[in-house]
């Protein structure tokens, strides 16, 4: 069941662009793609529509997705610190955190907790001092880091996004304090409860799909985007329709004007029928 304040308002609208979180909406909790899910995105891809995925992954673990999906479009990583081509396998765009910044956040973190997992993401390139093997990173599953060594030798580079890894017990008093003395550096972004993510301040998904929206030539209002987590609250509210999926947190369904069924109920294939499919073909 989609569910709306009045979802007959964004009914038979044209959408020219989706934009979709990929871990706890456009997955299954499994980290599948269902099939149901797969066939709609092509059918959409197949009638014109942009399909872009908009995730806090680094490409590297985008890639077999973006593949399946059949996709030719730009992609949204890092929550919008990147920008990435996967046709060209290059960045088209990149505002990282400076050296500095870093190297506070850091350290402060390490002062607060000498036991946190700290990870930094470069441009693609994991590095870090050690990895906790007791805390799943989706980005670090099955992985080994490119990099491995003390951090100071990484902050003396721009990073594209730090990573404080911990039990949410612990990692709550160092998310608090890093936010209290650092919050005009750096922007937090959440999506797991044992995971902090800081980016460039001026990083969010909205920004970054604005601008891809923009250079395709699609205004806002012909754009849906969906999500699950807080960090996609930014770019649902942008959006001409911004969609939650069930399974979602408060803040994301707050900043929804629809609810769809959660991500092991095909919440995106849903809603791709509904306000995508339906108004230009029939059958679906």
């Amino acid at each position: 069941m989609i569910q709306a304040n009045d979802a007959r308002a964004f009914e038979g609208r044209t959408y020219r662009l989706v934009a979709l979180d990929i871990d706890g909406t456009l997955l299954r909790s499994d980290k599948r793609l269902s099939l149901r899910v797969v066939k709609r995105i092509q059918q959409a891809s197949k009638l014109g529509v942009k399909v872009i995925l908009a995730s806090a992954r680094p490409p590297r673990t985008v890639k077999e997705i973006y593949s399946i999906l059949k996709l030719d479009t730009m992609q949204i990583n890092y929550n919008g610190a990147v920008i990435h081509d996967a046709v060209q396998d290059k960045a088209v765009y990149h505002l990282p955190v400076p050296p500095q910044t870093a190297a506070t956040v850091c350290k402060l973190a390490r002062y607060l907790d000498p036991k946190i997992a700290i990870s930094l993401e470069i441009l693609d390139r994991w590095c870090t001092d050690f990895v906790d093997p007791s805390l799943d990173v989706v980005s670090q599953r099955n992985r080994k880091p490119h990099f491995l060594g003390p951090l100071s030798t990484f902050t003396r580079f721009p990073v594209t996004k730090i990573m404080l890894i911990a039990k949410p017990s612990r990692l709550q008093k160092v998310r608090e304090i890093v936010w209290q003395k650092m919050s005009r550096q750096i922007m937090m972004h959440i999506s797991d409860h044992h995971i902090v993510q800081i980016v460039h301040p001026k990083v969010n998904k909205a920004i970054s799909l604005s601008q891809i929206a923009r250079d395709y030539g699609i205004p806002p209002e012909e754009c849906i985007a969906i999500g699950d987590a807080p960090n996609d609250a930014e770019m649902m509210e942008w959006a001409g329709l911004g969609i939650a999926v069930a399974n979602g947190w408060p803040r994301c369904k707050q900043a929804a004007k629809v609810i769809v069924p959660s991500n092991d109920e095909d919440g995106v294939a849903a809603a791709i029928e509904k306000f995508i499919l339906a108004p230009r073909i029939v059958g679906v």
